[in-house]
């Protein structure tokens, strides 16, 4: 890691702001990152419990893919096909985006698109990617999003011993998880944006959070705090969204 680790300062006292972000992984980052972007005059602050990345955002294995937990097909069966669709578009669009940014904004994430391989190593898996494949063609989905290599085609960019073709698809990157989150946070707060270090959020009501040495005042509270919100006590108000 570049730079050091030592935690920003703790939150001492009170303030009142526009914009409370609680949790400074990717969440509370790209929030703060884009919400400064597009208004620059909003005061915004980020409360975090160790450092900035500290949590499942530093620590994760590195891919930065487009690919969602849920199919299109359940997302259609709840939103409509449209949706489903512009859905997965926006998730190959966000791939792209995360590379515009860190190479604006500076960040050494060693960023790298290089696509995604889903192997065929027995000869009944062929014909599974060959339908996926096609299941994608009904949802609008081309050569350029999902493509089948056969097994030099593959070999070509890498070698697998008895590899007999792949599904490969564009929309996927790695990342140093690390690199890019601690990155992040340099550059919200050259944008103007305040992080406290080591400064756990007590609770989370509507308009205000409470740490151990003071308390933050906002007009909008983010909850950004992703699979530790369970250690942090929450009102129905903030519950996973923001409150005015």
């Amino acid at each position: 890691m570049p730079g050091e680790l030592a935690p920003r300062p703790a939150l001492s006292g009170s303030a009142e702001i526009d914009v409370a972000i609680v949790g400074g992984g990717y969440t509370g980052l790209w929030t703060a990152y884009y919400l400064k972007k597009a208004d620059p005059s909003l005061r915004i602050a980020i409360v975090e419990k160790e450092i900035a990345g500290f949590g499942a955002s530093g620590r994760n294995g590195g891919w930065c893919s487009s690919f969602f937990a849920a199919s299109p097909g359940t997302i259609a069966d709840e939103f409509g096909r449209e949706a489903a669709i512009a859905m997965q578009r926006a998730m190959f669009a966000t791939v792209d985006e995360v590379g515009r940014v860190v190479e604006d904004e500076g960040i050494d994430a060693r960023y790298h698109k290089g696509g995604t391989l889903t192997l065929a190593t027995s000869e009944a898996q062929i014909p599974r990617l060959l339908e996926e494949i096609e299941h994608e063609r009904e949802w609008g989905f081309g050569e350029s999003d999902y493509a089948y290599l056969t097994a030099d085609e593959t070999a070509q960019r890498i070698r697998v011993e008895g590899c007999l073709g792949a599904m490969y698809s564009p929309h996927c990157a790695c990342v140093d998880p690390a690199r890019l989150a601690r990155g992040l946070a340099d550059v919200v707060e050259r944008l103007g944006v305040t992080i406290y270090e080591r400064t756990p959020a007590l609770a989370l009501t509507a308009h205000q959070v409470p740490t151990p040495d003071g308390t933050l005042k906002a007009d909008v509270l983010v909850n950004a705090l992703e699979g530790y919100v369970a250690l942090c006590p929450v009102t129905p108000a903030t519950w996973c969204r923001c409150t005015r």
